[in-house]
């Protein structure tokens, strides 16, 4: 194949951009550009073509119409060695442009500003760009083109050996690019929906769901299974210690940062989860001592889990925590004497959350087959004392709503059906994922007479409504003077009553936060 004779470049990021046009001119390869790429080359002392000289036509219209021209689209997508098309271009003087490079005006990066305007937002969707980019992919037969700056140095390597790059990095660079602009695009439609939306929660005409590859990971749920982690995943997250994450690890530890967000402004709070279930979540004045109250709930579960902190992680928890094998510790940030003690374990990986990644995305999508998907809002309601409604005649005392509201942002975490007995700052007995709610109650109960934590006293935290009086009653035989639940049931009375004859404090939230 031909060395590359023309190259046309039009970026927003210049990073890498001169050194690589220095190897091009080096090449031999006449550069076209325009505006501020034209000149950033010209300050590097490099020869440059504007792109008005080359199709003999002005940029205009603030820039908006500059590489829209038959000059520029025909040189790249005319096929070489085609007759027909090889006595199109000589007809209308058209030249070959074999190399493309084109990074796209910064959508993403404006709508991401507080406060953007609606007109920045627009003035900042690339239309040239992404024109160019196809039609020198569609063309890759012929036309190398480059899309992220991290590509330069093979294409350059290719250049400096041949003069032109392989097929095989052509496919790989066209691929690219397609899956760029495809990004582009969507986001674009997701911003613009979500403006000219009647409201806040209105659903999106069409789902679009595009995220780059983070890391390949060594296997999903199970090592048969193949699986990678896309999306943004490193702006939430930064890992500071031990081995790669695995595809459970990731669940595990997203779930934990949702938890642990709960409780983001309270005492120094401390979770432990096992398949995205917390099985023990405690507070106290230090993380030590909520180390202590979470640990209490189950001291099996945690072997091999997940552990989240909403303070940064000292030595002294640092120290109680290294006693027991765990996979995932997350925090805030970790003290030198945290690390100290935990970067003993190689395997162990430490996770800062630079910011909760359930709480900057509002919409929650699920694959169900067929090329399907469900998309929800994010459960991301709280329930505050003012709003629970006191169903019964017995009021809850101080400690008990206390405890009400500790254990309905724990509840809110399990799955479904969920029972949780707790006190005012720590969890006692779990039980979650069961077919009946009752058998929820019997596990929760079962877990706390292992550990031997006295129930006496507890309040019962239900994710949905008793749909019959005897969870409740369970409850209560099992120590609960208390109880927390959506209500909404046919059967409310009838709950209600035996509450009061049980002597207990009820209260309703009327939101259910079930967890499939």
């Amino acid at each position: 194949m031909a060395k590359i004779q023309r190259a046309l470049l039009s970026v927003s990021d210049k990073t890498g951009l001169v050194a690589f046009a220095q190897t091009l001119a080096a090449a031999g390869v006449e550069l076209i550009s325009t505006g501020g790429t034209a000149k950033a080359l010209r300050d590097a002392g490099l020869v440059v073509k504007d792109i008005s000289e080359h199709t003999g036509f002005p940029e205009m219209l603030d820039g908006r119409v500059k590489t829209l021209h038959p000059k520029v689209h025909g040189g790249l997508l005319y096929i070489r060695g085609n007759d027909q098309h090889e006595a199109a271009v000589k007809q209308h003087n058209i030249t070959p442009i074999d190399l493309v490079v084109v990074n796209l005006y910064p959508f993403e990066a404006t709508v991401a500003k507080p406060g953007v305007s609606l007109h920045d937002a627009i003035e900042n969707i690339d239309i040239g760009g992404p024109s160019m980019l196809r039609s020198a992919a569609k063309n890759h037969d012929s036309v190398t083109v480059i899309v992220d700056p991290a590509d330069y140095s093979p294409v350059a390597e290719q250049i400096k050996s041949s003069g032109n790059t392989t097929l095989e990095l052509r496919r790989q660079l066209a691929a690219k690019v397609y899956a760029r602009t495809g990004a582009y695009d969507a986001a674009i439609a997701a911003h613009l929906q979500k403006e000219f939306s009647s409201g806040s929660n209105a659903l999106p005409a069409s789902l679009t769901i595009s995220a780059p590859l983070a890391q390949p990971l060594r296997y999903g749920e199970n090592p048969h299974q193949s699986a990678a982690l896309y999306g943004k995943f490193t702006e939430f997250f930064k890992q500071l210690h031990g081995k790669e994450l695995s595809y459970n690890n990731i669940l595990d530890l997203t779930a934990a940062a949702a938890l642990i967000t709960e409780f983001k402004t309270d005492a120094p709070t401390l979770a432990i989860l096992k398949h995205t279930n917390p099985c023990g979540v405690g507070q106290g004045s230090s993380l030590r001592i909520a180390w202590d109250n979470a640990y209490a709930t189950d001291k099996q579960a945690p072997f091999g889990g997940i552990i989240a902190v909403n303070k940064p992680l000292d030595g002294a928890c640092a120290e109680a925590i290294a006693e027991i094998f765990s996979e995932v510790i997350v925090a805030p940030e970790f003290t030198a004497e945290a690390l100290a003690v935990l970067q003993k374990k190689k395997n162990l990986r430490l996770l800062q959350m630079l910011r909760c990644p359930t709480t900057a995305q509002p919409w929650d999508v699920r694959s169900v087959g067929a090329n399907s998907f469900l998309l929800q809002q994010r459960d991301l309601k709280t329930t505050s004392a003012e709003e629970l409604k006191i169903v019964t005649k017995r009021k809850p005392t101080d400690a008990e709503l206390r405890a009400m509201l500790f254990g309905w942002r724990v509840v809110k975490h399990l799955k479904s059906n969920a029972i949780l007995y707790c006190g005012e700052d720590r969890t006692l007995g779990v039980g979650a994922g069961q077919m009946s709610r009752v058998d929820s109650s019997r596990i929760a109960v079962w877990k706390a007479g292992e550990v031997k934590l006295a129930l006496n006293g507890s309040v019962v935290c239900s994710d949905a409504f008793f749909p019959f009086p005897d969870g409740l009653i369970a409850a209560a035989e099992a120590g609960a003077t208390a109880a927390i639940q959506p209500g909404g049931s046919v059967r409310d009375e009838e709950v209600i009553k035996a509450a009061d004859e049980r002597g207990m404090a009820m209260a309703f939230t009327g939101t259910r936060h079930f967890r499939h």
